[in-house]
Parts: C-alpha cells; sequence; structure tokens
C-alpha cells in the first residue's frame, strides 16, 4: 500500500470492493476526465497475479466514467439517466457545486446553475443508482452550504441537512475538501466522511515557482488570516518548521451587512513580520477582501513578499481587486486548487499559480476501490519533507527537476 517513489504508484494487493465505476457530474467533467486517465495509466500497467480471477472481472478497462446525463425539460425540471449498468458496481460520483459556468434552460431563458441546482443533480444521479451499487462514495470538493455549519439564531443548518439526506439515499462515504468547519460530519457520525487538505500541493506548486526561497524561520513565516484557520497554519508552519501568526477579525455586531456582522479591523498576534517572506492561508477566497486586508496589514509591517494559498478560489467579487493589489505590490502570489471551476481570465493572470488535484484525487479513488487505508494520503508530511530537501538540493546544484 505504499507510494512508490520514482513510478508514483500504489502498491495496493488486496481485491476490489467491485468493479470500478466514476461518474463525474457535467460541472465536474474535465477533472473526471483528467482522473479517468491515470486510473486507467495505473491498471495498465500494474502488475497482479490474481488479475485473472473472478475477483478482478472488469479491473482494466479503457475507460472508469458509466454513461450517465442529467437532461431538462422545458419548464427546468431535470431527471437523472445511468446509460449502463451499475449492478455490483464500486461508484465514484464527482460533483462540483461551485461551476456557476453551467447552464440550463427555464422557460426559453438561459439560467445559471445554483450550488442548489448542483447538488439536485447529484441526488437525482444517486436515485437513479437505484440501489444496485456495491458502495457509492461522493467526492464533493467544496461540501455544499459547509459554511452554515452552525447555528447562531433561529436559521436553518443546511449542510447537516444535506449530510443526512445523502446517507439516506445510499452513500456510504463523502469525501470533501478542507471542510470550513469539519465538525460537520458529527452529524452523520455512523458514515464515512473525509475532510483532506491540498497542503502539499501549496507546497509543491509554491517551490515549482520561486526559486529563491529561503525556509527558516527567519525568513519566512505563516499567517492565518482569522482564528477559524489556526489548524491549517498550525499544520503547514509545524512541517516546514516555520512560525506563525494570527490575525483576528474584529467586528461591529451592532450592525448586519449582507447577512453578516461587517469587520473593522485585522488584529495582529505574532512575532517580527519584517524582512519575512508570508504565506497566509486559508480556506476560501470569496470576494478576497479579507484576506487582501491581511495582505496591506503585513505589507505594512514591512513583510518582503506574500504568497496566499486558498483551497478553493471563488473570486466572488471579480478580479480587479487582486489585479490592483499585485500592481501595488500587497500580493506576489496567490495558489488555488482547480478542485473548482476556474475562468481562463484567472488561468492567464500573472499572479496565479493553480494546483493540480486530479492525480490526488486518482490515488484517493484506487485506494479505496481496494479497500486500502488512505491514511499516508491524508497526512503527507512524508511527501513535504521529500520536496524541500530537494528543493533546498536544487538551491545548491542550480539543476531544477
Amino acid at each position: 500500500m505504499e507510494l512508490s517513489r520514482k513510478g508514483e504508484k500504489r502498491k495496493l494487493e488486496s481485491i476490489p470492493v467491485g468493479s470500478l465505476g466514476l461518474i463525474p457530474l457535467a460541472g465536474c467533467r474535465s477533472m473526471g476526465e483528467e482522473v479517468d486517465y491515470y486510473l486507467t495509466k495505473w491498471r495498465a500497467e500494474r502488475e497482479s497475479e490474481h488479475k485473472s480471477s473472478l475477483a478482478f472481472a472488469g479491473y482494466q478497462r479503457p475507460t472508469y466514467i458509466i454513461n450517465g446525463d442529467v437532461p431538462r425539460f422545458g419548464t427546468g425540471e431535470a431527471k437523472g439517466v445511468l446509460r449502463e449498468s451499475v449492478r455490483g458496481m464500486d461508484l465514484y460520483i464527482m460533483v462540483d457545486i461551485c461551476n456557476w459556468s453551467m447552464t440550463y434552460s427555464l422557460f426559453g431563458q438561459e439560467n445559471h446553475m445554483s450550488p442548489d441546482d448542483h447538488y439536485q443533480n447529484l441526488k437525482r444521479i444517486i436515485a437513479a443508482v437505484g440501489g444496485k451499487a456495491r458502495r457509492i462514495t461522493v467526492i464533493m470538493p467544496f461540501l455544499y452550504e459547509s459554511r452554515q455549519h452552525k447555528r447562531a439564531a433561529r436559521e436553518s443548518l443546511d449542510c447537516a441537512i444535506a449530510l443526512q439526506e445523502l446517507v439516506r439515499m445510499g452513500v456510504d462515504n463523502i469525501i470533501t475538501f478542507d471542510a470550513h468547519d469539519p465538525r460537520v460530519q458529527n452529524a452523520i457520525p455512523l458514515s464515512g466522511f473525509e475532510t483532506v487538505q491540498a497542503s502539499y500541493q501549496f507546497i509543491k506548486g509554491l517551490l515549482k515557482n520561486i526559486k529563491d526561497l529561503s525556509i527558516d524561520s527567519d525568513h519566512m513565516m505563516v499567517i492565518s488570516p482569522d482564528e477559524g484557520g489556526m489548524q491549517r497554519a498550525v499544520y503547514v508552519a509545524n512541517v516546514l518548521g516555520l512560525d506563525m501568526g494570527m490575525f483576528y477579525k474584529r467586528r461591529d455586531y451592532t450592525r448586519v451587512v449582507d447577512g453578516r456582522n461587517p469587520i473593522t479591523a485585522h488584529e495582529f498576534l505574532g512575532s517580527n513580520v519584517e524582512g519575512k517572506d508570508m504565506i497566509i492561508i486559508d480556506d476560501m477566497i470569496s470576494s478576497g477582501e479579507s484576506v487582501l486586508e491581511v495582505a496591506k496589514a503585513l505589507k505594512e509591517r514591512k513583510a518582503k513578499r506574500v504568497f496566499i494559498f486558498s483551497t478553493f478560489g471563488l473570486f466572488t467579487a471579480g478580479l480587479s481587486e487582486f489585479d490592483k493589489a499585485y500592481k501595488e505590490g500587497l500580493i506576489n502570489y496567490v495558489l488555488t486548487t482547480d478542485l473548482i471551476y476556474q475562468t481562463e481570465e484567472l488561468l492567464e493572470k500573472p499572479w496565479y499559480i493553480s494546483c493540480g488535484m486530479s492525480k490526488y484525487i486518482a490515488y484517493i479513488i484506487d485506494t479505496l476501490n481496494h479497500d486500502s487505508s488512505i491514511s499516508d494520503l491524508l497526512n503527507p508530511n512524508d511527501r513535504i519533507q521529500s520536496a524541500v530537501i530537494k528543493y533546498k538540493e536544487s538551491q545548491k546544484t542550480g539543476i531544477w527537476n
């Protein structure tokens, strides 16, 4: 079950749970095809003395993607359709609820899909499976309604309700990335729930693109933009051997603007940042207002360079403020994953680095299909340390891999 450093293949000795099936919904199709590419490649190359046995029937196929669709009627109503059998399969359904570029016709008008629409399509596909699959795993990188994770007044707990609904429909495991609050899994305590971090991919992306980093506590620091992101920052700081700082948001609780109490100031807790490179790490960039204010506050304290790590780059208010911050020298690079929809405009920005997650997801699917442990994938400390050692060696030799 270990990862081979040379070929990056996992040694999986156990028999599969069932024949592997991958169902990427329309908004997640491109990533699903990339995951399928890795799975077909690895399984074609993998050697096993049991491949000819009945337990491995259908193990090697030209594609693991199941032909399915969610057609809509003129009213905007829809249905889930699977055009091939999934009986006895170990199914992995992929959905990107943040893909607002997807549209459908509603009484002749073009309507952009909201997270509610994507979630509804997910349920339609699960319903089309009809309980015939051996096991269903939902891979939902941005967890539906995850920001509504706790009750502060008379309000709904949408994320908890959605998780319970999926479990009642027959979903065995839910895999998400960097859940806003991992405690939402308490809503389904007897079902599988994994929240995966992208720390390794961020560090790998930074080391690949920036060649003059000094990775030590004298030259670099990790910053959490608020108290809620402390755990992410603590992990990255510990594995890289860096100091950590934190901002806390001072809010005006006498007013509500756009459904929340407005932030009046960001107060800093931590050691001196002067002359150091800053890594700001958070789970998501929504409008970007908060993280840019943190970057500005760090530059006012004479920080050297500012790198922003965020699992989900939503950029709901557009990219103009980030362009402005880049031109003013407040930020150097923003790194987010490709787990959710990215616009072509974003990908072309000089300050943006996209961190690919397809291979990582393929590793997870391949391992789970063999009913093997994914603990080493969930804690990438060894891989991070290996990447840092190679980076420092390359700095000495001047030869970059």
